[in-house]
């Protein structure tokens, strides 16, 4: 990977830092040759910190770090963009990014990494591992349930009601979804496709 560290007086170039599983942009920070090397053999996103005036990993103190996925270069090859995954709050201030909190769309990816991430825990104290040890018959009939409920509701009038068995519906689904090896961005790269049609 070939990078412009010319383009600016100080030598440094910007990252961009993006969360590899919603794509939302997290922050920002600027990258020397020394930073980038120890990003990818710690596999934790290290900057150079123009206040500090040293390298300085992401989490040093907080313990959120960014964990690193992969890096690419811009056109121009003065710009970074690095896929990472989070452990926490990314911005100091305690939100997910240096812009505020994600909006909830963004949640639904994080949603499925909970799901999978139970799936595998005792089914006594998880119940997204009790519906997955019952096997796919149960969870099929479970998504019907849901959707059934859905129905009913929205014949009436109750909004909260109904929003909760829409969300009660949802994840269900994308329980469904994984029981049968996939996810949300399978069905939605469908109606992508469909749309261009």
């Amino acid at each position: 990977m070939n990078i412009n560290f010319t383009k600016y007086a100080d030598g440094l170039v910007p990252a961009i830092i993006q969360d590899a599983q919603t794509k939302t942009v997290l922050m920002l920070g600027f990258m020397n040759q020394a930073a980038i090397d120890l990003t990818v053999s710690e596999k934790k996103i290290t900057f150079f910190s123009r206040t500090k005036n040293r390298l300085w990993t992401k989490g040093e103190e907080s313990g959120h770090y960014l964990h690193y996925i992969s890096m690419e270069v811009d056109c121009d090859q003065d710009t970074l963009l690095i896929q990472a995954k989070p452990s926490g709050p990314v911005c100091h201030n305690g939100t997910a990014t240096c812009w505020g909190d994600e909006d909830a769309s963004s949640f639904l990816p994080q949603l499925e990494s909970i799901i999978a991430e139970r799936k595998n825990t005792d089914p006594a104290s998880s119940y997204v591992a009790s519906l997955f040890e019952k096997g796919i018959n149960k969870i099929a009939q479970k998504v019907g349930e849901e959707a059934v409920e859905l129905v009913i509701e929205a014949k009436d009038s109750n909004h909260d009601l109904f929003l909760n068995e829409s969300a009660d519906l949802l994840f269900h689904y994308l329980i469904l979804l994984q029981a049968k090896g996939y996810q949300l961005s399978d069905v939605s790269e469908i109606l992508k496709q469909r749309h261009k049609s």
